[in-house]
């Protein structure tokens, strides 16, 4: 389909008895034909009865904004010299924030996300929720409004307005294109990798609640939240050694973490074409399954046991308690490694928790006997209920209550106390990767890695990006928003490492950006000219951490953003 857009300029000439001889027309030729574009200012003359054309120049290659200038001027040629004239007298008007959403489109088109998008209305759109996401997280009623304060839409290069009712459906866009917008940025993340020795994921599980029980993923399980009572979702991240996210996949949310993991091996292997790859993942994610699955298709792990595996391999005699300590210990059985280390100070917090959880009941014992001494009439057998069912709920089975007349009294267990207590602090991570390939403090190393995993999850759900509320309900929608949130964490992550040296979070580098505003110079006939001031203070400190420069003018887009749904009036 070829889209041709003509826009005309009259020139008459005239006889001395103001009889035209001839006449022009001057009109910029814009020409689409799929993903390529010719623009051409051309004219068009009627000379000796016939009408003729000629081409006055190719402008194919300029930028849309010098484009859309011409355009303007030749709309309002008749006017231009009076505004010519009139600039000394030109009014000064306050214009849209320009700093943050620039700044943001530029990064997603260095680190590859709007060539991974690809072109068309979608695109933008989609480009759209991700820079909203990142200066103003909220629902897409505000991140249509985001059009009325920041000039996301001339930074974007958007030809076409929109509501909320798109930005819904940019969601289903987005969720039915994710594996080919993953496939391509991981692609482009690995050109710049210089160690291509063994990849290496990481990958950990989270849930997020839900506003609401229509979601069509939404469902009881174990949450992370501590929102009782509350559907919820369990999203799965994949991200390179470096904490960099590769991928993220929705679930239903009473879906179990080791459930989620044969998806991720399909992935690297079908999709991301990895040969020699090595998952990295929590304690109870990679269980005898899942090795076994990983070994089955040419993969490597490292993970860490549980308290219980811990426990069995010292019955085994594996491994012995004083084997734990500060520095690492390797153990190599049947070409399995065993990486065992103590750490002292989370022996300390386990021991403090302890002692916290004690005091809590303690507290309550004591509650219940004041109540008891004072209330002839009350039951001993009713507080004593309460009492172990707050040990039971706090896990605190080295303790127990028992009455002696009306007085309760909570007794210790030492034997449970000590058996409990004896493992605190140590931990021990595994893997089949021989020691030729990656050493033990490599391995170690890796595991801590998950850390990055576990920050991308704070980031994105309850820190600056902001996952819930989760408001939608529809599948595609749900894997669409978080989506959207991830891609937006590449950016922050790209801003943070910029603004690494600048005494600036990123929530405070994008406020400072966002005070930005270009200038309008209004004139009385109407005609705009709108620019860009030059950054100063800190806003020119991070720009030039980005190694970025604004332009010096914008061409303001005449668009019809707006939203279906207005907001009720307080009466």
């Amino acid at each position: 389909m070829v889209i041709k857009i003509y826009l005309f300029l009259y020139f008459s000439l005239y006889k001395a008895d103001n009889t035209a001889i001839i006449v022009v027309i001057m009109y910029v030729d814009i020409s689409k034909s799929g993903k390529y574009k010719r623009v051409l200012l051309r004219e068009s003359y009627r000379e000796n009865g016939k009408v003729k054309k000629r081409t006055v120049a190719n402008i194919s290659h300029c930028q849309d904004d010098v484009v859309t200038a011409l355009q303007v001027a030749l709309r309002n040629v008749d006017k231009m010299p009076d505004v010519l004239n009139g600039l000394a007298d030109a009014g000064l008007c306050h214009g849209k924030s320009v700093g943050a959403v620039f700044a943001a489109v530029e990064i997603a088109r260095r680190i590859g996300i709007v060539k991974a998008l690809g072109r068309g209305r979608q695109a933008d759109l989609a480009l759209w929720q991700i820079v909203a996401r990142l200066i103003e997280q909220g629902s897409r009623l505000s991140a249509v409004r985001l059009h009325e304060v920041h000039a996301l839409a001339e930074a974007i290069g958007l030809g076409k307005g929109f509501s909320e009712n798109d930005l819904y459906k940019n969601l289903a866009w987005l969720a039915d294109n994710q594996a080919k917008i993953e496939d391509c940025l991981f692609k482009n993340s690995q050109k710049d990798q210089a160690d291509k020795q063994v990849d290496l994921f990481l990958y950990d599980v989270t849930s997020s609640c839900l506003e609401g029980t229509h979601n069509e993923l939404g469902a009881y399980g174990y949450n992370r939240d501590g929102k009782k009572g509350k559907m919820q979702i369990v999203i799965g991240l994949l991200c390179d050694k470096k904490g960099e996210p590769v991928s993220v996949q929705v679930f239903s949310g009473n879906t179990s973490d080791v459930t989620t993991f044969g998806d991720q091996i399909k992935k690297v292997a079908t999709r991301f074409g990895c040969q020699r790859v090595t998952f990295v993942g929590d304690r109870g994610m990679i269980k005898s399954t899942q090795k076994a699955d990983l070994v089955g298709a040419d993969f490597n792990y490292i993970t860490a046991l549980t308290r219980k595996q811990i426990e069995t391999l010292e019955k085994k005699c594996v491994i012995q308690l004083g084997m734990f300590d500060e520095n690492l210990c390797e153990v190599e059985k049947d070409s399995q490694r065993y990486i065992l280390r103590r750490n002292p100070y989370r022996a300390e917090d386990i021991a403090a928790t302890r002692s916290s959880k004690e005091d809590s009941i303690g507290k309550l014992v004591r509650k219940k006997n004041a109540y008891l001494s004072k209330h002839s009439g009350a039951k001993v057998e009713v507080a004593l209920r309460d009492i172990n069912q707050k040990i039971e709920r706090l896990n605190c089975s080295w303790l127990s209550a028992e009455p002696k007349s009306r007085v309760i009294v909570l007794l210790t267990d030492a034997d449970i106390l000590m058996r409990l207590s004896r493992f605190d602090g140590c931990y021990v991570i595994t893997t089949n990767l021989p020691a030729a390939v990656i050493s033990a403090e490599d391995a170690h190393a890796c595991y801590k890695d998950l850390s990055k995993v576990e920050r991308a999850f704070r980031e994105s759900k309850t820190g600056h990006l902001e996952l819930r509320p989760i408001y939608v309900r529809t599948e595609k929608s749900t894997r669409g928003h978080v989506f959207v949130v991830m891609l937006a964490y590449l950016l922050r992550r790209e801003l943070e490492r910029a603004w690494d040296k600048i005494d600036a979070t990123v929530e405070e580098g994008l406020g400072c950006l966002a005070a930005l505003s270009s200038v309008e110079m209004c004139h009385a006939d109407g005609v705009t000219v709108e620019r860009i001031p030059a950054p100063k203070g800190l806003c020119g400190k991070l720009l030039d951490a980005l190694k970025y420069s604004l332009p010096a003018k914008i061409v303001r887009r005449r668009l019809k953003v707006s939203t279906k749904t207005k907001n009720r009036k307080c009466r």
